[in-house]
């Protein structure tokens, strides 16, 4: 038999090339510059927080949610309240300085400081509370004793302490300043030194008038009677107390 004669499959053609693309002419340049000015642009907006969420840590420029942040807190003379009660009572916001304990030298500086300027800080409108996780009773000893013309929040279990991102592991409250104004907006939270922490409150609000210097009588201050001397001594206790906390911060840490 004569052999069978296969044709040969034709090679497949090539795909035909796009065509050039068009250039724009000026009219449609023109056309997709005005579409592009015209159509809105998307911005960042603030984050918004109640301070509820494991590991959110509010930061300046935040809006916070009042309602249920924090938790519920009690004042030195067991006054039940919230923050968002104690920023629906002031004129401007909330200031909250913190502090470790009630009465320790470095607490004692800053809370005195806070007292010198208190006239001037609150003129602006804000309120001013203390707040650490010590006891009413602690921190009613405090009040009295320094004559601290605010009140001073008792966070026992550290809610509103950690809300505001300034508890210090495990059970500890780090010096700080957190101010929020009255539609929730973060203005500061950041930790700080007793002196510090009323700077910041001072550039923040820009309460440029200082407390009065008191006026010395035979070598004294005038701040209770305490001489010069043991201004300096207190100043020296505040910053050895400081280190003193850093050093036991530092402790705690795992070692790596």
């Amino acid at each position: 038999m004569p052999p069978e004669l296969r044709k040969r499959k034709a090679p497949a053609s090539e795909p035909a090339a796009a065509p050039p693309a068009k250039k724009k002419g000026p009219v449609a340049k023109a056309v997709a510059k005005v579409k592009e000015a015209i159509t809105p642009k998307k911005t960042k907006t603030a984050k918004t927080t109640n301070g509820a969420t494991t590991g959110s840590k509010v930061a300046v420029g935040d809006t916070i949610n009042f309602e249920g942040f924090g938790g519920e807190v009690v004042l030195q003379d067991g006054t039940k309240t919230t923050l968002k009660a104690l920023v629906e009572e002031s004129t401007a916001g909330v200031v909250l300085f913190t502090y470790p304990k009630a009465s320790t030298p470095g607490c004692t500086t800053q809370a005195c400081l806070f007292r010198d300027n208190h006239a001037p800080l609150t003129a602006t409108g804000f309120a001013i509370y203390g707040l650490s996780n010590d006891s009413p009773k602690s921190n009613t000893t405090f009040k009295e004793k320094k004559e601290l013309p605010y009140p001073l929040i008792c966070d026992q279990s550290a809610t509103l302490i950690a809300a505001i991102g300034l508890k210090k592991s495990p059970s500890g409250t780090t010096r700080g300043v957190f101010v929020v104004d009255k539609s929730g907006k973060v203005l500061a939270a950041e930790p700080g030194s007793p002196a510090g922490t009323v700077e910041a409150v001072k550039k923040l609000l820009g309460a440029s008038a200082t407390a009065a210097a008191p006026k010395e009588t035979n070598g004294t201050s005038g701040v209770n009677g305490a001489t010069k001397e043991d201004v300096a001594k207190a100043e020296v206790a505040a910053q050895v107390a400081d280190t003193a906390e850093k050093l036991d911060s530092n402790a705690e840490k795992p070692a790596v």
